[in-house]
């Protein structure tokens, strides 16, 4: 039988996770463990007990969504995050994925598929909501690579060798030269110089 997927609901509003909670029960294949009803909660709460997947709230009181994000994934990459919000403007799902959210998906679509969603980013997709921007090279851009395929981008940004990032990420020297080959390749680029001036130039990573 395979495993289901685990989730932890964030949301200060208990009537709000309970209705994501049915959504998501609904699905044979995914199991609510927990939920957490502001950032604080949701950070001890990943920590105890470690969910596949987190549905965050991006607008909770005292430590919000993204905070909550950057707290969680500062500890564990093991878990995937998926950044509910009200609002659809680029600059908060920007600020979102640069947390670490490998989705955002907006509360009050009304097609919203919270199951669907939940399992495509547990399967290692980034998830943007359709409404937001569609087409725009934010979108587009960071859906073409992998959130791996992403943290090596932006360590290579930074000027690390492929030895320093792969004893960050710890992994093999290898297995990073095998990143940066399928990027370069996914993006058509041939040089690490090209490589920093186009992630910079879509908003793949932060000025330098």
């Amino acid at each position: 039988m395979t495993p289901k997927i685990t989730v932890l609901l964030a949301d200060d509003h208990a009537l709000v996770r309970r209705g994501f909670r049915r959504l998501l029960e609904d699905d044979a294949s995914i199991e609510v463990v927990g939920e957490a009803s502001n950032g604080e909660e949701a950070v001890q709460l990943t920590e105890t007990l470690q969910p596949q997947v987190v549905v965050m709230d991006a607008a909770m009181p005292g430590l919000n969504g993204l905070a909550a994000t950057r707290t969680i994934l500062a500890r564990t990459r093991e878990v995937a995050i998926l950044m509910l919000s009200m609002h659809s403007e680029d600059t908060l799902v920007r600020q979102a994925l640069d947390a670490g959210a490998r989705g955002y998906v907006l509360k009050n679509a009304i097609d919203l598929d919270l199951a669907a969603a939940v399992k495509r980013i547990a399967a290692g997709e980034t998830v943007l909501d359709p409404a937001i921007a569609p087409g725009a090279p934010l979108a587009g851009e960071r859906t073409r690579l992998t959130p791996r395929e992403l943290q090596v981008l932006q360590l290579i940004c930074k000027g690390l060798p492929n030895r320093a990032i792969a004893t960050q990420l710890n992994v093999s020297a290898n297995t990073i030269a095998v990143h940066r080959a399928n990027i370069m390749n996914t993006l058509g680029l041939h040089k690490t110089a090209e490589l920093v001036t186009y992630a910079i130039k879509h908003g793949l990573v932060d000025p330098l």
